[in-house]
């Protein structure tokens, strides 16, 4: 069970850090996620939060064994 949960937590990472655009990056600027400035800040706080949690996950799951 811990185990798909760290993957299903992997690949929400993954997806949180694909939807960054790089600053430089004008071809792909979309306001999908609403205000650029905010909805960095959202993103920050939610990958940090998510890489938290998931650094926490891996530790419980490798002492478990």
């Amino acid at each position: 069970m811990l185990k798909l949960f760290l993957f299903a937590l992997s690949i929400f990472l993954i997806t949180i850090i694909f939807l960054r655009v790089p600053k430089e990056s004008t071809g792909l600027k979309s306001n999908m996620l609403g205000a650029p400035s905010s909805s960095e800040k959202s993103l920050n706080i939610l990958t940090s939060f998510g890489i938290l949690l998931y650094l926490i996950l891996a530790v419980i799951a490798n002492a478990s064994k």
